[in-house]
């Protein structure tokens, strides 16, 4: 995933054609590498890991043109979407109906969020791949017994939850809520940017649990299902009072200030307010919490 990180990264940062254009290249450049070593079946998986992986970026890049552009998602690209679901347990198809959500199909990402959830059980281990924390420092020992005793990367990625990530290319596929992740800096911030977090902190990056629970919230909602909305959003609650759940985060001040816009949504802005301020106080620079801290206070007092 730190591969892919570095990927997305230099793409973004190409000044050499548009981006979708820069996205295919690669796409293409991997798929012939790919053919020349299939009979390696570790660099071979590998690859095409990879090239699942922008495929999915891909499908949700034209998406969000598509969207914004208001015009309905040509079969082709759902079948990018398709192709790239199983790069682990949840982030491809959490991708998937994160852009369900935002064109209003409320029915399929409900379908596609309740196929996670049943999938997510506590074998799943969460990864990310930003790099702001060592891997070592959150692998549970039973995964790492888990792939002692299974040799294949392709049965690892089946007990693999990565964090989901959204390039600002991809933003109309994303709950307008994360947009401010996407533009996370305040004054000089990006100066106090580490080598790693210069490489994602312009995306929006979630572990993959907070995001299932709240785009379950968001649609929920958005369907009048008080009662099943009220079921996701006490799981979000229960994140922050639970060590166990929050240990597997690696985002967490994001989760925080996802937890905080469900409480503004439930129109309880102190509570909401004080997640936010919890949410900095986890990281002060760099954090989308300092957006709508300075929202909620400059509102509170007009």
């Amino acid at each position: 995933m730190v591969w892919l990180r570095d990927i997305c990264f230099n793409m973004c940062n190409d000044s050499m054609g548009d981006f979708e254009t820069r996205l295919i290249n690669k796409i293409t450049y991997l798929q012939s590498i790919e053919t020349e070593v299939r009979d390696d079946h570790r660099k071979s998986f590998f690859i095409r890991f990879l090239v699942k992986n922008l495929l999915s970026i891909k499908a949700s890049v034209v998406s969000s043109h598509y969207t914004q552009t208001g015009q309905p998602i040509p079969r082709e690209v759902l079948t990018m979407y398709e192709e790239s679901l199983h790069t682990d347990v949840t982030s491809g198809k959490l991708k998937l109906a994160s852009m369900l959500y935002c064109r209003g199909e409320l029915e399929r990402a409900t379908y596609i969020l309740h196929e996670v959830e049943f999938d997510f059980d506590r074998s799943v281990q969460p990864v990310c791949g930003c790099g702001s924390i060592p891997y070592n420092n959150k692998l549970s020992d039973a995964f790492c017994e888990y792939m002692l005793q299974n040799d294949d990367p392709e049965t690892w990625t089946k007990k693999l939850a990565f964090c989901v990530r959204f390039l600002r290319e991809e933003k109309m596929c994303v709950p307008r809520f994360l947009w401010n992740e996407m533009h996370r800096a305040v004054g000089d911030d990006v100066d106090h940017r580490n080598h790693h977090e210069q490489k994602w902190m312009d995306w929006a990056e979630v572990d993959a649990r907070p995001f299932l629970l709240y785009l379950q919230y968001l649609t929920f909602r958005d369907l009048g299902d008080q009662h099943k909305q009220q079921q996701v959003f006490d799981r979000l609650k229960y994140i922050v009072s639970s060590h166990e759940e929050r240990n597997e985060l690696y985002h967490v001040e994001t989760f925080l200030n996802l937890l905080g816009h469900c409480l503004e949504l439930e129109g309880n802005v102190q509570q909401a307010l004080h997640m936010y301020r919890r949410s900095q106080r986890f990281q002060t620079r760099n954090n989308a919490a300092n957006h709508h801290i300075a929202r909620l206070e400059r509102d509170m007092n007009q």
